[in-house]
């Protein structure tokens, strides 16, 4: 009889201890510990800002004890993007925030359980992950980074002339690109102003794209777009010596080069993209019903001094100098 009751003494007790433990969880110990894959898809400013943001605050929510990242660049390329996304489903990561559009629609592929966050993306909708903005409807929510877009068109039309032709560029791969390139188009036809639409295919075809477009048009406008972000180099080095001036979505692509941008901060974006896995992680939000959000606060026009000064343009009034980063 003693034997019996110490042995049942001895299962109770390892019993316990592997509740204490964990054993047999599904990513979430006791100590509530998370791991978080992070697929990025591609290094440039933006992205990476985003990416910060989103670890600095989900660790800050959590604690550093409490969470794991497991941060992946796809180096531009939607294979690399479906790898790292499938790898994560395997491993059986507890959230997998995506930045960037490729890097979201791979996720969303890769699985239809494991709760996703998109960053740095302009268009849930078109990039085919959510049933509406509103109401996700799937376990895909997230953050936009669009600003308005006819707000940007009319910060670059501030150093154009009224018949200044204006170039729409950006790389057809990218479905955001696209959306954002109509929303430009139907707004320049509301304005009646001439302008020409010309597309990349990818990074190898900017060179050629850019050298018809400065002999084409007198300015340039390029929304979010990752490709083109990647290659700001390029751009500048052929708009510059045109004399002629160009407008970026996204600050990180001004300061590198574009003249003017309507700046939204990607960090801050990275934050409320870490605020809304927060809600999930802990709280037992369903993406599903979880609005996309936008980064709404702090949205300004800026300019690059240094591409202001090389153009010999004008700054219109109320619009702002891009900090030095040192």
């Amino acid at each position: 009889m003693k034997m019996k009751k110490y042995m049942g003494l001895a299962a109770a007790l390892m019993a316990a201890v592997m509740a204490m433990t964990g054993c047999g969880g599904t990513g979430e110990t006791a100590e509530n510990t998370y791991r978080i894959g992070i697929v990025q898809q591609s290094e440039h400013g933006s992205l990476d800002a985003a990416t910060e943001g989103f670890m600095d605050k989900l660790t800050e929510l959590l604690g550093e004890e409490n969470v794991t990242f497991d941060l992946k660049n796809a180096q531009g390329e939607q294979t690399n993007s479906t790898t790292i996304a499938t790898k994560f489903v395997s491993d059986g990561v507890d959230l997998i925030m995506a930045n960037g559009t490729t890097a979201l629609q791979s996720a969303a592929v890769a699985t239809g359980d494991i709760p996703i966050i998109g960053a740095s993306v302009s268009d849930y909708i078109t990039a085919g992950v959510v049933d509406s903005n509103e109401a996700p409807g799937r376990n895909v929510t997230g953050v936009s980074d669009l600003a308005e877009i006819s707000e940007q068109i009319d910060v670059l039309l501030q150093f154009c002339q009224e018949d200044t032709k204006v170039a729409v560029v950006y790389c057809s791969a990218e479905p955001n690109s696209a959306y954002q390139a109509k929303l430009a188009e139907e707004h320049l036809q509301e304005l009646d102003r001439d302008y020409a639409v010309y597309t990349a295919a990818d990074s190898n075809d900017i060179q050629a794209v850019m050298t018809k477009v400065v002999s084409d048009c007198g300015a340039v406008y390029i929304p979010t777009d990752n490709t083109f972000a990647s290659n700001m180099e390029i751009v500048k080095n052929i708009t510059l010596p045109a004399g002629v001036p160009s407008f970026a979505g996204a600050e990180p692509m001004c300061r590198i080069g574009a003249l003017a941008t309507l700046s939204i901060s990607y960090y801050d974006l990275g934050v409320k993209a870490a605020e809304m896995a927060y809600e999930i992680l802990v709280n037992g939000a369903d993406p599903a019903e979880m609005p996309i959000e936008f980064v709404s606060e702090g949205i300004t026009p800026k300019y690059n001094g240094d591409m202001a000064a090389a153009l010999h343009v004008e700054i219109p009034e109320g619009m702002e100098a891009l900090e030095t980063v040192e």
